[in-house]
């Protein structure tokens, strides 16, 4: 990741690109609107419509943080269109050398369409470590993009095309997926109608989906490891579920952990799952939450859990990958 630009590490901790086909470049800003107060601040407008170019120039004036870029992008004519109006990054349905090299001398992130052994083999000629691979589904799915991996370890992939809320977990679980691009939150159909409001739901919806947050324990503070152990063969005792001792705390089950000593929170910890912890993280103090840099573990060098500055009801929270 250290070796990417900036613009496509932001693409990669938000998990999901939103491609739009914007027909009036009025309705721009508020669509734009609709994903930030949604919780994703990112927008793929691709050059389908002849309202392209003005409705990227509008949403980079009024969101000029937004991870912005231009989709079906085929000609360094529209490179130069879509960067001049404010776009930080380009894709394209293929891949053409001519566009590709254009935008790397000019120092533009780009991230062009695949579907073959034979494509991703250019694209790694070309330099690029992230491409789109397009049309997804229609071009074998989640399964073919985990087979490209096994050859092509050092290119990952954005899926794009058929991608939905049905299926965008199968492909973001695959360690070779970067991220993912999809249109079903932000649909021609929405926009032409102007049901803002419905966008900012989907939206809100797609990335609660791809997080997956869930309770998955209870951590209660003990003194000492006796009372610790008392507390969680009394809860053995109650659901019959079995006592695993570990070096700091005791669980029983998977659902109670007694630690051996006072740690954070006044009674102890909620610990939430999540499918992708940095991402999450990331999602959270986008809505103002703040995390505990010092309180945090990993595990053969990946993040596993992290707090929350905030506590509840006695509580602290912490994110646990899962």
């Amino acid at each position: 990741m250290s070796l990417l630009s900036p613009v496509l590490e932001q693409i990669h901790l938000l998990g999901i690109v939103p491609v739009i086909a914007i027909d009036r470049a009025e309705d721009a800003v508020p669509l734009a609107r609709a994903l930030v107060e949604g919780g994703l601040p990112c927008a793929e407008v691709t050059f389908r419509t002849t309202a392209a170019e003005a409705s990227i120039k509008a949403i980079a004036k009024a969101f000029p943080d937004m991870t912005l870029g231009a989709g079906t992008v085929l000609t360094t004519e529209h490179v130069d269109k879509a960067t001049g109006a404010g776009a930080k990054y380009i894709v394209s349905p293929g891949l053409n050398p001519s566009v590709v090299e254009y935008c790397m001398k000019k120092n533009i992130p780009i991230t062009p369409g695949v579907a073959t052994p034979s494509d991703v083999e250019r694209a790694i000629g070309l330099g690029l470590q992230v491409v789109k691979f397009f049309p997804a589904e229609q071009a074998g799915g989640a399964k073919y993009v985990k087979a490209l991996g096994g050859p092509y370890k050092e290119i990952s992939f954005i899926p794009t095309g058929g991608v939905d809320e049905n299926n965008l977990l199968s492909y973001l679980k695959l360690s070779n997926v970067f991220a993912c691009g999809g249109s079903w939150m932000v649909k021609q159909e929405l926009i032409a109608a102007q049901k803002f409001d419905e966008i900012r739901a989907l939206t809100s919806a797609a990335i609660v989906k791809m997080l997956g947050f869930e309770l998955r324990h209870v951590g209660m503070n003990a003194p000492d490891a006796e009372r610790a152990m008392a507390g969680a063969k009394l809860i053995a005792d109650i659901t019959g579920m079995a006592v695993k001792e570990g070096n700091s705390s005791i669980f029983v089950g998977t659902q109670f952990e007694f630690l051996k000593r006072m740690y954070l929170g006044e009674h102890g910890h909620l610990a939430v799952g999540t499918n992708f912890i940095h991402r999450a993280a990331a999602y959270l103090e986008r809505k103002g939450y703040k995390m505990r840099a010092d309180e945090k573990s990993e595990k053969d060098g990946k993040l596993v859990a992290i707090y929350f500055e905030a506590e509840v009801g006695g509580f602290a929270l912490h994110l646990l990958q899962v």
